[in-house]
Order: structure tokens, then sequence, then C-alpha cells
């Protein structure tokens, strides 16, 4: 039941994610991790500031949606961003509404 649960919870990630314009998420194949290219954020302005890395954007995702995730520079890859989906599909839902809304604010 619970393998199920968290399949589900991973294809509404993966699916939430992919519709971010200048975002790519592929399917894992382990763990309850996703792990997005995020490059097309990059240049974008944010309060007069370029993201540049994967740090910009969790510090911008903190700051306006509330929404903490880890940069992908932590793992070797500065062009990811790491997102965690074992919590309830309600929190995800939520969490990816704040996301799209946040990155509104991108210019």
């Amino acid at each position: 039941m619970m393998r199920r649960e968290f399949q589900n919870r991973r294809d509404v990630i993966i699916e939430k994610l992919n519709a971010i314009p200048g975002v790519t998420c592929l399917k894992p194949q382990g763990a309850f991790y996703v792990f997005p290219n995020i490059t097309g954020l990059f240049e974008k302005k944010w309060r007069g500031k370029k993201i540049a890395n994967s740090e910009d954007v969790t510090d911008f995702l903190l700051e306006e949606a509330r929404v903490s995730v880890v940069a992908g520079s932590c793992f070797g890859d500065d062009s990811y961003i790491r997102f965690s989906y074992a919590t309830s599909l309600r929190n995800i839902e939520k969490g990816m509404d704040l996301i799209q809304e946040a990155l509104k604010k991108l210019t």
C-alpha cells in the first residue's frame, strides 16, 4: 500500500515540476527524492539580482514560497535542486502551488 502511495506522490511532483517553464524532471528509479533540472530559471531576476545557480534558486524558493529544497551543488551538480516526496500528497500539492505562485515573481 505504501509503495503505491509513494509512486503516486512521485508521479504528482514530477508532473507539477515538468509543468513549470524552465524546469525538467525525470522519474527517479529509487528512494523518495526527485532531482529536477532548473537551468531554465538561471538568468531570471529576483529583486534585481540574477539567479545564477542552484543555491540562488533554493534561496528564492525558501524566501518567496516558504518551501525548502536542497541545492544540487550539495550533490555535485549545480544544474539541479532536490525535493523529497516523503510527505503527504496534500503537502506536496500545497508546496508545488506555492512554488508556481512564487515563480511568477521572476522576471
